[in-house]
């Protein structure tokens, strides 16, 4: 009996044992691993704190950088930079990568017969490059404003790099699988399937529908702004059942909104499962929105139109994968064409429309222009390609606010870029304000809104056109830009060819970061007709 006690317990002891070295390898080993690979290559950053990464020290200086912006008035850009702080200082502190020096040892055979021995001293020299490493939670980043790299990044089109997959963890309810967080054959059968719908060539029917979405105005831009994109979306997505895909695009700003806990939290382990009152409220709109597009979608079989969410309705019969329902793979693809071409598109036109109140010469120019090309009166899309300076204020409104703060990915294999070998499993952040701003690139006027700088595009506008990714980079690239772009254009040429602008005493200006940079309270201006 003695015996089969014995064996328990160590049997006992050693499962207890297995399980400790599995929890610490998973919970420590495995992202201390991929630091090591990175740092053994010149690239450091700031120690991790066991199970929270970088968190705690994130929240400290975003707690005095808010303190500062209290206390002081700063200038519109170091605003919109302080929203992420510890991106500056880390860039500061580790942002060059180190010289790795070795000493390699040999012998060589002398005619003599005899052996010598020599030491010879190499320094491996990399160029200055702002990347380092942070860590939110158990989730590894590298942090990445080097051009080299961005263009490694941009050339790189193997399926071994994607889309991170806290993504899906994190923002499902949000994102879900579609177009906008799946990898390999999956990513590639939807982009195969949505992309093309998309394109310039669909776009440009489009104009005359977008040209009738403009309407009145109202005081309230951004209010305003967001019924011209949803609109407009609504419409291109679900066709004939355009109203009532209205009734779900109240429910996007309410889910960003309650997902807008700072992506910071979100490497908290099992944070998203814990039954709180916010996800709770995440769990709720998330269902409603479903329901909702499959109501549509039930009614849509009925018919015989062919718009994008019948594209998708197709492509929900052919290879989608086997982790995702053919109902999930249309309404995840909904949400990820629908959510950035309405708030995406209206952030975007909402800090544009701030910036051109600020700005009454450019409102001029733009006036101009539509005055003498559209001498009928009608806002074509052959119209819109001619009109210059309305494409460099929407480039300029692009590179100075955009909506989104970050291009992400991840390395799904061990992988290499350029010099630099990325584990498997770490996640690339590319900071696009760094980029979009950077004076080396830019100029000494970097921060100021200057359209004249895109006057001959945007590879003159910049030194490099690696710094200018508003829309991303490479395989990834986003599908819906000439839509995004166009939307911008027409309700910039409309509302600036029948009305003044001018910013309210009352505007604040103020941005936030939740999920997309957008001003915490909103954009008040003084409108009027001329």
């Amino acid at each position: 009996m003695d015996i089969y006690i014995s064996i328990a317990t160590m049997f006992s002891v050693f499962a207890l044992w297995s399980f400790i070295v599995y929890l610490f390898d998973v919970l420590w080993f495995n992202g201390e691993n991929r630091r090591l690979i990175l740092r053994r290559q010149g690239i450091e950053g700031p120690l991790p704190v066991f199970l929270l990464g970088n968190v705690p020290e994130m929240k400290r200086m975003l707690s005095s950088a808010e303190k500062l912006q209290a206390e002081d008035p700063l200038s519109s850009h170091h605003r919109l930079m302080l929203l992420f702080p510890y991106f500056m200082q880390w860039t500061k502190q580790f942002g060059t990568r180190q010289p790795q020096t070795f000493f390699i040892f040999f012998t060589m055979n002398k005619r003599q017969g005899l052996f010598e021995s020599y030491f010879f001293y190499y320094a491996m020299n990399y160029p200055l490059s702002q990347s380092f490493l942070f860590a939110l939670g158990r989730s590894q980043f590298m942090y990445v404003a080097d051009t080299y790299l961005v263009r490694e990044i941009n050339c790189f089109t193997s399926l071994d790099m994607g889309k991170p997959d806290y993504l899906q963890k994190d923002r499902g309810a949000l994102l879900g699988k579609g177009l906008i967080t799946t990898n390999g054959s999956v990513w590639y059968h939807q982009r195969k399937t949505i992309a093309p719908y998309l394109f310039m060539d669909k776009v440009k029917d489009r104009v005359e529908l977008m040209v009738e979405s403009v309407g009145g105005i109202d005081i309230r831009v951004d209010d305003y702004v967001r019924r011209f994109t949803s609109y407009v979306i609504s419409n291109v997505v679900f066709g004939d059942e355009w109203q009532m895909g209205m009734e779900i695009f109240p429910k996007f700003p309410d889910l960003i909104n309650a997902m807008s806990t700072p992506t910071i939290l979100s490497g908290i382990p099992f944070y998203r499962y814990l039954p709180t009152k916010k996800n709770r409220e995440i769990w709720r709109l998330e269902k409603e929105i479903h329901s909702k597009i499959m109501e549509i979608v039930k009614k849509h079989n009925e018919t015989t139109s062919k718009d994008l969410l019948q594209v998708m309705i197709e492509g929900s019969k052919g290879d989608i994968g086997p982790s995702i329902t053919a109902d999930q793979f249309i309404v995840d693809n909904c949400k990820d064409i629908c959510i950035p071409a309405s708030e995406v598109t209206a952030v975007s036109a909402i800090w544009g429309l701030m910036l051109l109140a600020s700005h009454p010469e450019w409102q001029t120019r733009i006036r101009g222009e539509v005055s003498e090309l559209c001498k009928g009166g009608v806002l074509s899309f052959d119209v819109l390609h001619k009109m210059k300076a309305l494409k460099m204020v929407v480039l300029e409104v692009l590179r100075l606010y955009p909506a989104t703060a970050f291009v992400s990915r991840q390395a799904l294999t061990n992988l290499k870029l350029g010099d630099v070998e990325i584990p498997k499993g770490v996640n690339i952040w590319l900071w696009m304000l760094e980029l979009h701003t950077n004076p080396n690139f830019w100029g000494a006027d970097s921060e100021k809104f200057n359209p004249e700088r895109f006057a001959d595009g945007i590879s003159k506008a910049c030194k490099s056109n690696q710094a200018y990714i508003p829309f991303g980079l490479g395989a990834r690239v986003c599908p819906g830009q000439s839509l995004a772009m166009t939307q911008l254009q027409v309700l910039f040429a409309i509302i600036l060819s029948n009305f003044n602008l001018t910013k309210s005493p009352t505007y604040r200006h103020s941005p936030q970061y939740a999920l997309l940079i957008e001003p915490e309270f909103g954009v008040n201006l003084l409108i009027r007709k001329i």
